[in-house]
């Protein structure tokens, strides 16, 4: 019996997929664990690999579009099998699906004005539905839950086992919190997309959110009427704008410059000719207009010929320029950090604080480490290893807002932004204080390829607690950075830039690197992120105390 496969969840922040590349086609045998395609996620481009067997009936979405989750991108069955049924319908389910949002909606329509609108972001929660683990699955049964409700979660926490119609999978929670609600008791079945659970501030009430799950419909519902109630609208005013424009073409057509220029000199627009665009007419037009009767007579020819020495004017040669201009879609990538940067600089306050360092000492012990090292170590590892010793200095600077708390956190995970092709990613160098320069310069560089390869994995970004931003080697001398949210402060690293600085008494060449520390005002203060650089900076002049 044929089988959709639909377009799966590949990260915690995937809303889409964009098919980079298909490795089967219509007509190819598949094997269950056979690599079918390739999908660029907002993190990464990752393997699809299919969970079924069979062959390959139908392909939908072709190589660079974009698909939703969970939308059928092909259907595998027997040879010759006919599939359109599953197309037409969705799936089987489909028309049980049908009849129980009919069966819902005058329910909906009632509870929908008496029941407020609150979101889970507004709450501060994060909703944990059942997630689509397979592509024929349409439930799972929780098989065991791992937390209670009131346990403290963390992001990469798996809060439960479910069992699925291929195999028993882990559910990672993707979010902070306490667990308040849990939706189905182990061994019960939940459909796809049905809320499991809720995790959130302690206390909080999530009442409104359980009764605003059966009004989603009659939100569709009314969003439809609303969208075919706007056609005739849209028509009527294509066809009103369709008669303005046929006005307008009636009239002479003139800049507003030009018919205030024709207007003092008395010079009918009719009897010009436009040298612009759709003959058009614009200043010189106005200024180069000879009237057809004075062209005509000698006697007004004359005098114009006297005056000609008198006036210089100056003529310049016509350029045809040519506007034009290339777009290409937003890559999942993009759209995701457009849409974390922009929370964090609207939710987050920002500040910064900008230090000079005297790199002079980190110069001299660099190239002395680079002798006996078995990586060569950058001036970026320096900095990252530096950092995390300052940070265990100063936990305030180590921490993140929570909503109701701050957290501080005891362990220092530094993470490193790299530029890559379609934007930018932070992978997380852990535990980074405990690291020798040696350790942190391999690890960093095999972070590099590997992100330029597309090849990191949510493991590898997720859990930073600060980060560094280094765009030194581009010749840059200081910038500020957007805060990398959940953490509270990001440092910005500038290039060494040799200047003329005072010693002892005397000007001297010196080597110095601006650092400026991007700060969240809600949990580091001015004073704090001051005695932080500080003591980078500190750190950095004399690098002999990172061995230390």
């Amino acid at each position: 019996m044929a089988e959709v496969v639909r377009m799966p969840k590949m990260s915690d922040t995937m809303t889409e997929g964009v098919i980079a590349k298909w490795h089967k086609k219509v007509g190819d045998k598949v094997n269950s664990g056979d690599l079918i395609a390739e999908v660029e996620t907002d993190k990464a481009t990752m393997d699809f690999e299919s969970y079924q067997e069979g062959t390959l009936l139908y392909i939908g979405p072709k190589e660079g579009e974009s698909v939703a989750i969970d939308a059928v991108i092909a259907v595998l069955g027997e040879e010759g099998e006919d599939y359109k049924a599953l197309l037409e319908g969705g799936d089987t389910s489909e028309p049980a699906k049908s009849e129980e949002k009919e069966a819902e909606k005058p329910a909906t329509e009632e509870s929908s004005d008496a029941t407020p609108s609150v979101s889970a972001e507004e709450l501060g929660c994060t909703v944990i539905t059942m997630p689509l683990l397979s592509d024929t699955m349409t439930e799972g049964v929780i098989a065991q839950w791992n937390f209670k409700v009131g346990d403290a979660i963390k992001s990469d926490d798996a809060i439960a086992d479910v069992e699925t119609d291929k195999a028993t999978m882990e559910v990672t929670a993707y979010a902070e919190g306490t667990l308040l609600y849990i939706g189905v008791e182990a061994g019960q079945a939940a459909k796809v997309n049905d809320i499991i659970a809720i995790v959130g501030p302690a206390g909080t009430d999530v009442t409104p959110l359980l009764n605003q799950k059966s009004s989603s419909g009659g939100a569709k519902s009314e969003a439809k009427a609303a969208s075919k109630s706007e056609q005739p609208e849209t028509k009527a005013e294509t066809e009103t704008a369709s008669s303005s424009v046929k006005e307008d073409d009636s009239r002479v057509k003139a800049s507003p410059l030009a018919r205030k220029i024709a207007k003092e000199k008395g010079i009918n627009l009719s009897d010009v000719k436009g040298s612009a665009e759709g003959g058009r007419i614009v200043k010189k037009d106005i200024e180069n207009f000879v009237p057809a009767a004075k062209a005509a007579s000698p006697q007004a020819a004359t005098p114009a010929a006297a005056a000609a020495p008198e006036t210089k004017s100056i003529t310049l040669p016509q350029y045809v320029g040519e506007e034009k201009y290339a777009e290409q879609n937003v890559s999942q990538m993009r759209k995701t950090i457009a849409r974390r940067l922009s929370e964090s600089l609207f939710t987050a306050p920002h500040f910064y604080l900008t230090i000079s360092v005297d790199m002079d000492n980190a110069i001299a012990a660099r190239g002395q480490i680079n002798d006996v090292a078995p990586v060569k170590v950058s001036f970026n590892d320096i900095v990252i290893k530096a950092v995390a010793i300052a940070l265990k200095q100063h936990p305030a600077v180590n921490s993140s807002w929570r909503g109701d708390k701050i957290r501080f956190n005891e362990h220092v995970n530094i993470g490193v932004a790299m530029a890559v092709e379609d934007g930018l990613l932070v992978p997380v160098v852990r535990f980074a204080d405990g690291k020798s320069l040696s350790h942190i310069s391999a690890e960093v560089k095999e972070y590099g390829q590997r992100a330029k390869a597309k090849k990191l994995q949510p493991a590898d970004w997720e859990g930073s607690t600060f980060t560094v931003s280094n765009l030194g080697m581009f010749g840059i001398d200081e910038f500020t950075s957007i805060i990398n949210s959940p953490d509270g402060a990001i440092l910005s690293v500038g290039a060494i830039q040799q200047v003329p600085v005072v010693k002892n008494g005397a000007i001297v060449p010196g080597n110095i690197m601006k650092l400026t520390l991007g700060c969240d005002h809600r949990v580091v203060d001015g004073a704090t992120g001051a005695a932080f650089l500080q003591t980078l900076k500190g750190l950095l002049e004399a690098p002999i105390r990172l061995l230390a």
